[in-house]
């Protein structure tokens, strides 16, 4: 019906000892869901950096927090972690040693959906919910507001103001494509999404096209093109 988060940033943060992929063979790595998308999105970044399945040993942690603890006691080598955590890491010693969009730069991750049927009977109130989620992407993207999403950010993460700053930067400077401009669906986006369940054998073959989950007319309706 409308995205919320199009294509997240998560980091590998590793023990500072550790400076590169390769020093991950052998190693603990906490990761996410196996067939969820940071997971498969971490396994092609691993791979990209020539390290394969196997070659490290894993653990299934949901939650950036869970993982962030796991690093915190040392029982992880390395962890999978999303904003602030991977920046607070940083700044307490621990290494960035790669992100998730250097392997998949377009993906869609989360989203609102309805029934179809309760959506029919509801339209109205489906529309003012889209119409209002656009305006709340419209107002965090507008730079003349930055000090109010920083502040925001900071009440609701704990963060300090510099990684609250930090991470808006991440998103937005350059534009990463991290959030929606106004809740709009990215079918490619999506279509990433069914591609990768395939390769990691969650999904058969012939994969099902992306328009067939997405019905737009209430995005349409909210104004959102």
């Amino acid at each position: 019906m409308a995205a919320e988060f199009k294509n997240p940033i998560y980091s590998v943060i590793a023990k500072p000892e550790i400076a590169t992929f390769a020093d991950l063979k052998g190693k603990l790595v906490g990761l996410a869901d196996e067939y969820g998308t940071i997971t498969l999105s971490i396994r092609k970044l691993m791979g990209l950096h020539g390290l394969a399945r196997g070659e490290f040993g894993f653990r299934t942690i949901e939650g950036t927090s869970g993982r962030w603890a796991c690093l915190r006691r040392g029982d992880c080598d390395a962890v999978v972690l999303g904003q602030p955590q991977d920046l607070i890491a940083v700044e307490q010693g621990f290494r960035m040693l790669g992100t998730s969009t250097e392997a998949v730069p377009e993906l869609l991750y989360t989203v609102t959906a309805v029934r179809r049927s309760w959506a029919t009977a509801n339209k109205d109130a489906v529309v003012r919910y889209v119409r209002a989620l656009s305006a709340a992407f419209t107002f965090i993207r507008n730079p003349s507001h930055r000090d109010r999403v920083v502040r925001t950010v900071m009440q609701s993460t704990n963060a300090s103001e510099t990684i609250a700053q930090q991470t808006l930067a991440l998103f937005f400077d350059p534009e990463r494509g991290v959030l929606p401009k106004r809740a709009e669906i990215d079918l490619e986006g999506l279509a990433q999404v069914i591609a990768m369940m395939s390769d990691a054998g969650a999904i058969k073959t012939p994969l099902p096209s992306p328009e067939q989950f997405v019905d737009l007319q209430y995005l349409r309706a909210a104004g959102v093109p």
